[in-house]
């Protein structure tokens, strides 16, 4: 789930960023970016550290 919602962020964020080359026009600012950026980050972070975790109860038992 984290990692479809990073997926998304990013989606959005690169989205922006295209938008913003091609027509000039960003809906979103560098605040927005920035935000939007951190959020997708810590959603990719988590779901890092959930499939690691999950990965080292599978091999420990």
């Amino acid at each position: 789930m984290s990692l479809l919602i990073a997926a998304i962020l990013f989606a959005i964020f690169f989205g922006n960023v295209v938008m913003g080359a091609f027509l000039g026009t960003p809906f979103l600012t560098d605040l927005g970016e920035m935000l939007m950026l951190l959020a997708a980050s810590v959603a990719f972070v988590v779901a890092i550290l959930k499939k690691e975790r999950a990965a080292l109860a599978k091999k420990s038992t």
